[in-house]
């Protein structure tokens, strides 16, 4: 159902890539805002001035680029509001929402060795949660922390996880703003998506225990607590947490592997959300179809295996002018008229071999190379010298041949064979050798077509002997 008051958000770090968990946050974000007719914003979460890189905000903005995953207006950048993030919590301070701590570092390392002696998570103790400011110690500067309620307990209603209760009492007062006057991230957070309409906010869910705290801060301002969605994370295929031994990689590293945007979020979209048993999911269909309710509550496998074999599917399915032109992007160059008349030709073939634009630009280089080419390993077994004398003679009766044609080529090296009592396999790997400098390649007269009279005979002579 449309309703365009939806507005949901990703709001990555810059402290590094658009990783593959991220990038499925976002998908989820977007997904969402475009099924109901909303809005899919865009934070950059840049509060943290010593890590963060104009670096990893191109690479965040290029990794969404890549996914095809557009944001509506312009994106926001949280450190360049934090005088707004400041203002809030001076409200609350006069509003008694919250209050002036004047813990000393020494204080609060006491308070650190006691929880840990006692095995228990850190927890301020509220020393000057009710205490007159006229006490505090002389220059000291103090921190603005939330005055969050001690009894009872904060609800978070979510739509993935159900309803996760949280005990006040392990919740405390946590800072707003730092004693130098710069805002935390937990009140950025809050400030950030009131003033952004967020309605739904969907993420990881190790997020879980700051909704609880934001949830607290929301109270308090007397705002609109969002819908929450807490997606559980990715883990590596032996189901630990994902990590870079598992190929925790950039959203870059996957496109520099060669997999298709599309192909790339269709995984993701089945990395914990499922639609009855469909695998193959396009775009328009993941936007008819999509829902928080079908979020898993376990942790999605990667699985890369999975991934080529989409992939595979995704490349077969392009049309060929599509799969030539993100070629040569992924090439890294423009090609001229002879490599795409080439290309043209075989590309039918090629795209059935391969499941990435990797393996698609490896097995279509023999297309692009110089002469004399280089023989891999299987391919220099191949041309046996008994082998390049039967090169020789092929030479010499296809360099009579008119029209260079694919069903013409192929019916004279039949007549070859036969001619030779040989089977037709024991031609067309010394030719394919020859042509590609390697064992596999498209149909081998629909190569010998495609590479062109001149260049054909001048790699078959290359190789005679």
């Amino acid at each position: 159902m449309a309703d365009p008051s939806i507005v949901t958000r990703f709001a990555p770090s810059p402290t590094g890539m658009l990783h593959i968990g991220g990038a499925r946050t976002a998908l989820f974000s977007w997904l969402f805002a475009r099924h109901h007719g909303g809005q899919f914003r865009l934070r950059i979460e840049d509060t943290d001035r010593e890590r963060s890189t104009p670096e990893a905000v191109e690479a965040i903005f290029d990794g969404l680029r890549w996914l095809e995953l557009d944001w509506d207006g312009e994106a926001m950048f949280q450190f360049a509001r934090a005088d707004r993030h400041r203002a809030v919590a001076e409200k609350l301070l006069a509003e008694g929402h919250a209050y002036r701590c004047y813990c000393s570092p020494e204080e609060l390392e006491a308070m650190r060795a006691t929880a840990k002696a006692e095995g228990r998570p850190m927890r301020y103790d509220g020393r000057w949660r009710d205490r007159d400011p006229s006490e505090a110690p002389a220059g000291v500067k103090p921190v603005i922390r939330l005055k969050a309620p001690q009894k009872g307990e904060t609800i978070v209603v979510d739509k993935v996880q159900g309803d996760v209760r949280f005990a006040n009492e392990n919740l405390d007062d946590w800072v707003l703003l730092r004693s130098d006057g710069t805002p935390t991230y937990m009140l950025s957070v809050v400030v950030d998506d009131f003033d952004m309409g967020v309605t739904h906010v969907i993420r990881g869910d190790d997020h879980l225990t700051n909704a609880a705290r934001q949830m607290q801060l929301i109270q308090a301002l007397n705002w609109p607590v969002p819908v929450y969605a807490h997606v559980p994370l990715i883990h590596g295929p032996d189901g630990a947490k994902l990590s870079k031994r598992h190929g925790a990689l950039g959203v870059e590293a996957y496109r520099d592997m060669g997999y298709l945007p599309e192909a790339m979020r269709n995984y993701l979209l089945r990395l914990g959300w499922s639609h009855g048993d469909e695998e193959v999911i396009t775009t328009q269909q993941a936007i008819a179809w999509f829902d928080l309710e079908s979020i898993g509550r376990s942790p999605a496998r990667l699985d890369f295996a999975k991934l080529d074999n989409l992939n595979g599917r995704y490349l077969r399915e392009a049309s060929d002018q599509r799969l030539i032109g993100a070629l040569a992007a992924f090439k890294g160059r423009s090609l001229d008229s002879t490599a795409n008349a080439r290309l043209e030709r075989l590309i039918p073939g090629l795209k059935e071999r391969a499941k990435t634009l990797k393996e698609l630009s490896e097995n279509a280089e023999f297309l692009f190379v110089s002469r004399p080419l280089v023989m891999d390993e299987k391919a220099a077994k191949i041309l046996s010298p008994d082998a390049r004398s039967l090169l020789t003679e092929l030479h010499a009766i296809l360099a009579a041949m008119d029209p260079w044609t694919a069903s013409e080529l192929e019916g004279r090296v039949k007549v070859f064979a036969e001619a030779k009592s040989t089977k037709l396999g024991q031609i067309a790997q010394p030719l394919r050798a020859a042509l590609t400098g390697s064992s596999t390649s498209p149909g081998i007269f629909d190569v010998l077509e495609a590479l062109g009279r001149t260049e054909a005979l001048a790699r078959i002579a290359d190789q005679a002997g």
